[in-house]
């Protein structure tokens, strides 16, 4: 994981997570939350609830009495893809995410720019989300543990893998509607030239 001016990473660092059970320690107030949130914010979330944030400019370093303020904040995910966990031709999967203080997001694939809709179906299609089972926030167990039917069924098709076809499930609904959309305005054109048609005609 490397973080650049993101929330209290003034300077950039590299995490290693060689093992199958890392942990972060440190005093109260060192951070490691916001390692968490590295983490859930380059995978692609958009809640700055889920943030601990009020806009994107909170994301980035605000400077300090010793390190002036940045303009950016850039987080990267390196993962070791040679058992092929991600479907996709690379052995290993890089996905990045920059903001800029105007709120600009950027989202990056293996350095090559790509939109949010391609990280979340990439995810999706490895059975990695952020939410449900994958990555729990602090004081979040309580919520699963009384989560209703509908949140938990949630919870286990995002486990099942089934988060992809609800995400094109959704974008062929979308589509469904705005074609919907279209053939009403096609019909309402249609009636209002369909009299000044049979005029002409009765005119030639």
């Amino acid at each position: 994981l490397e973080i650049s001016g993101f929330k209290s990473f003034a300077h950039k660092a590299a995490l290693e997570f060689p093992f199958t059970i890392s942990a972060v320690v440190g005093p109260n107030g060192s951070g490691k939350s916001n390692v968490v949130d590295a983490i859930r914010w380059v995978l692609g979330e958009q809640s700055l609830k889920h943030l601990r944030s009020k806009s994107g400019a909170d994301l980035i370093w605000a400077g300090s009495h010793t390190k002036p303020a940045q303009g950016k904040a850039a987080v990267s995910l390196h993962f070791d893809n040679k058992d092929g966990f991600f479907p996709i031709d690379f052995e290993e999967v890089v996905i990045g995410r920059k903001v800029y203080r105007d709120g600009t997001n950027e989202y990056f694939l293996n350095e090559s720019p790509v939109r949010l809709k391609d990280i979340a179906e990439l995810l999706a299609r490895s059975k990695l989300g952020l939410r449900g089972h994958s990555i729990v926030n602090q004081g979040a167990a309580d919520e699963v543990l009384k989560s209703n039917p509908d949140e938990r069924r949630s919870i286990l098709e995002e486990a099942l893998g089934l988060r992809e076809f609800q995400l094109k499930k959704g974008e062929a609904e979308t589509k469904l509607t705005e074609t919907g959309q279209n053939l009403d305005q096609t019909t309402g054109l249609i009636n209002e030239i369909s009299p000044h048609l049979r005029s002409l005609k009765r005119q030639v």
